[in-house]
């Protein structure tokens, strides 16, 4: 596992760089997924562009503005912020908790003076530059629904990322009341229903606010946000954040954190051998989800981390120690789990393709994204079934907050693309 690109860079390439300890694998993961997203969006939208499917908004826009002496001056805070943060980094030590001195007041005041100062200096002999040959003028601008991406990727990442949030504690709503601060600023813990749907909702208003066509933008974003969550998802795999599968009994964990196969006499060895790791976990060792499932023959091309993986190093220090290993992330789980991340990974790349390649052949608006979310809404309900999940136990079935919202959106996806098809036919007759 690499908890940050810290341990990537060292273990691919056997160099030290204290520095890449700031940037956690999952928060990488996540930000090329918005780029990605951003990227197969744009080219989307574009083509129905050029189709005439998609039409641009005049705007007012104002070009010729003047530099003021306010814009100079917030120029060389944000500059001292940034300099007070980043050369404060190179006087750390290699095992310091570099994400811990991101969130404080540490900094190295001297170097955020300097590069403060420059910034603020250059942006000053910009305004002397420009102010004097610069006049503020309106103009009348065509603005085409691809140039609204930038947009729509912030407001996606900051509307996600509180969605994420708040879905989470709704769906351990236990632990959120004994820790509710903990619980709303820690780097982990994040639900991708819950981000999805507020941040559907925020571009959605802002869409049409900008008089972008709604069907046609949410079948636009249907092939980006499949690729968007099979990325975030790599995030999760190769971070160890928690999002894993029920432990694979067939299997336990070995000394260096792989998974060995073994016989059932051996699994509840482990157990009775890391009772206090398990009891703390599930308060009985009665209560311990798994099921065995050893690789078969069939698949013998496969290595046995496709069927059960320790994540070993995980970000969330689940598991128990490792031995002889030093430093902040030694832990792995004693029985290897389901690698469900993976298997959404493979899924959700094939599932984007096939929406890759009927997104020219459908020419009902709204059907692309109708079928995307019955596809997204069965892909996790099958997952669901291998993953620890919190239960609703006062429903019938006992579901989890994911098999709910699955279900509603497979539902959703055949009644809104029945209601599409409708809403065609009536076009056509009239």
């Amino acid at each position: 596992m690499y908890p940050n690109l810290y341990y990537a860079f060292q273990d691919l390439f056997g160099v030290n760089i204290p520095f890449l300890k700031v940037f956690q694998t999952f928060g990488f993961f996540v930000a090329v997924a918005f780029l990605a997203a951003a990227y197969v969006l744009t080219k989307e939208l574009q083509r129905r562009e050029r189709l005439g499917l998609m039409k641009p908004v005049r705007e007012t826009v104002v070009v010729g503005k003047q530099i003021t002496t306010m814009d100079i001056v917030l120029s060389a805070v944000i500059w001292f912020a940034v300099g007070y943060k980043v050369s404060g980094i190179f006087g750390l030590g290699e095992d310091a908790d570099y994400r811990a001195y991101i969130l404080s007041l540490q900094g190295n005041i001297i170097g955020g003076l300097i590069i403060g100062g420059i910034a603020g200096f250059m942006r000053y002999r910009k305004a002397k530059k420009t102010n004097g040959n610069v006049q503020k003028v309106k103009t009348e601008k065509d603005i085409w629904p691809h140039q609204r991406v930038p947009d729509f990727t912030v407001l996606a990442a900051v509307a996600g990322l509180v969605g994420a949030k708040i879905f989470h504690n709704l769906e351990n709503f236990g632990e959120f009341l004994q820790d509710p601060v903990g619980s709303l600023f820690s780097s982990g813990g994040l639900t991708f229903y819950g981000g999805l749907i507020l941040a559907s909702y925020v571009i959605l208003r802002y869409a049409k606010k900008k008089e972008i066509s709604l069907r046609h933008l949410i079948d636009s974003a249907a092939p980006a946000l499949m690729l968007a969550y099979a990325i975030g998802r790599m995030g999760c795999q190769f971070s160890g954040d928690g999002d894993w599968g029920i432990y694979n009994s067939a299997y336990v964990t070995d000394i260096n954190g792989k998974a060995v196969q073994v016989a059932p006499a051996q699994f509840q060895e482990t157990l009775q051998k890391n009772t206090t790791f398990f009891m703390r976990q599930y308060g009985s060792l009665e209560n311990i989800p798994h099921a065995a499932f050893p690789k078969p023959n069939s698949l013998s091309f496969l290595p046995d981390w496709f069927f059960a993986y320790s994540y070993p190093h995980n970000v969330i220090h689940e598991g128990v120690a490792l031995p002889n290993c030093s430093g902040e992330y030694c832990n792995a789980l004693p029985v290897p789990v389901y690698p469900t991340p993976l298997y959404e990974i493979i899924t959700c790349l094939l599932l984007f393709g096939v929406l890759w390649a009927i997104r020219k052949k459908i020419k009902i608006p709204g059907v692309i994204f109708g079928i995307y979310l019955i596809f997204v809404g069965l892909e996790r309900f099958f997952v669901e079934l291998i993953r620890v999940n919190t239960t609703y136990d006062f429903l019938p079935l006992k579901p989890t907050q994911a098999e709910i919202i699955s279900v509603v959106l497979i539902l959703g996806g055949a009644i809104w693309i029945a209601v599409c098809r409708k809403k065609h036919q009536q076009n056509i007759a009239s």
